[in-house]
């Protein structure tokens, strides 16, 4: 492992911008500046595509602080020359990062649940990440695909628990391969997990405007997880009385976001149901290649927190060069905003609506012909414009 050399002279050229790093000072600004080491795990098929887009769009909007990033070559290529996903000390490795950022995990070389669970899920359950944020929304100039709807109708924060539920991978198989087989699936939910996940989702709730809190939830069929998971959450929202609270299953929530999405604000879910509701999110903002993601613990540091674009490895176009960087775009900036740099999740949150709302540069999965390449410096030059100082008033 090495240091990006993409970023050699990165941090010259950031301290310029910052404060004009220039004569006797020069070497004082450089070295005081805050530097922030991402970890980058670009992992498989179009990972590899859109975390150098996305990398290249962070660089462009760091003003007085700067980025060490150091990749690491794991995934499934990396499984199949070592027998494994990442090193048997992967987590220690990426422990002292301040974040990761990651590209996406899956090929169809190695069996999906192995390429998961032994990468992404290792990490979310190592480090305790223990939130799934996923944003819902319409960035100008895509149209909606619901009839009827506009982007004002469709604003949702998903809140995922993210590290027990379904996905806790307690179970097994008996006789396999024989007729008598038998598979066993176990969810495990804790009052702790459940808890500190849905106490998330209120104070989430409660910072924005509408303050609206729905759950999903199927304990008429689920009489033992679920009802721990109504009851949580009725327990907790005593604590909340300013956040109005709606429980939903889960079936009649999906059918919901079609129906009457401007209903819907912020979301809490459990690991399965909310990884379904998710993706059913991104096909209302009009494709798999916006949905961008943050795995947090916001009560304690075990780990760096892992950012993502959720849209899969794509092998299908992989190398082609017309991989969709929105998601990874909009990951970046959530990972700025976890990072304490508000300024800069902003410039290039402002920097990708623009270029979407000009409706110009397009790659193929939102009908235009561009790459992955040119949409990344439509973004960049806005990033960039936003830095030039204003002209004086005459």
């Amino acid at each position: 492992m090495q240091s990006n050399p993409a970023t050699s002279g990165f941090l010259l050229g950031v301290a310029s911008r910052a404060g004009g790093a220039h004569g006797p000072f020069a070497d004082t600004i450089i070295h005081s500046m805050k530097t922030y080491r991402i970890a980058l795990i670009p992992g498989d098929g179009i990972g590899k595509e859109v975390v150098p887009a996305a990398v290249k769009v962070l660089e462009a909007a760091a003003v007085g602080f700067g980025f060490d990033f150091e990749p690491f070559e794991w995934g499934c290529e990396y499984c199949l020359r070592a027998g494994r996903m990442m090193p048997a000390d992967g987590l220690e490795q990426l422990r002292p990062f301040d974040a990761v950022l990651l590209g996406a995990i899956g090929h169809p070389s190695v069996p999906d649940h192995v390429s998961l669970r032994d990468l992404l899920l290792r990490i979310r359950f190592g480090f305790d990440l223990y939130v799934n944020l996923r944003p819902v929304e319409i960035l100008p100039g895509l149209e909606p695909p619901l009839k009827g709807k506009t982007a004002d109708d469709i604003r949702m924060l998903f809140v995922r628990e993210n590290t027990e539920g379904e996905y806790c991978g307690v179970g097994g198989r008996f006789k396999p391969g024989t007729p008598d087989e038998v598979a066993v699936q176990q969810s495990v939910f804790t009052r702790k997990g459940v808890e500190r996940v849905i106490r998330y989702a209120f104070e989430r709730a409660r910072a924005r405007p509408r303050k609206r809190l729905a759950s999903a939830t199927k304990s008429n069929a689920m009489q033992y997880t679920m009802v721990l998971w109504d009851e949580v959450l009725r327990t907790a929202a005593h604590d909340y009385p300013d956040v109005s609270v709606a429980n939903y299953h889960v079936d009649a929530l999906a059918a919901r976001m079609i129906t009457h999405p401007e209903s819907l604000d912020v979301v809490v879910a459990s690991n399965l149901f909310a990884d379904i509701l998710t993706d059913l999110g991104a096909a209302l903002q009009g494709s798999l290649g916006l949905a961008a993601s943050a795995n947090l613990n916001p009560l304690e540091r075990l780990g760096p927190p892992v950012f993502e674009p959720v849209h899969g490895s794509a092998p299908d176009i992989e190398g082609r060069g017309i991989a969709n960087p929105i998601a990874a775009i909009w990951t970046s900036a959530l990972m700025m905003e976890h990072l304490g740099e508000p300024r800069a999740a902003e410039r290039i949150m402002q920097s990708l609506k623009a270029v979407t709302g000009e409706r110009k540069i397009r790659t193929p999965d939102l009908g235009g012909k561009n790459t992955t390449q040119e949409f990344a410096a439509a973004v960049i030059e806005k990033v960039q414009d936003s830095h030039a100082p204003e002209s004086p008033a005459r």
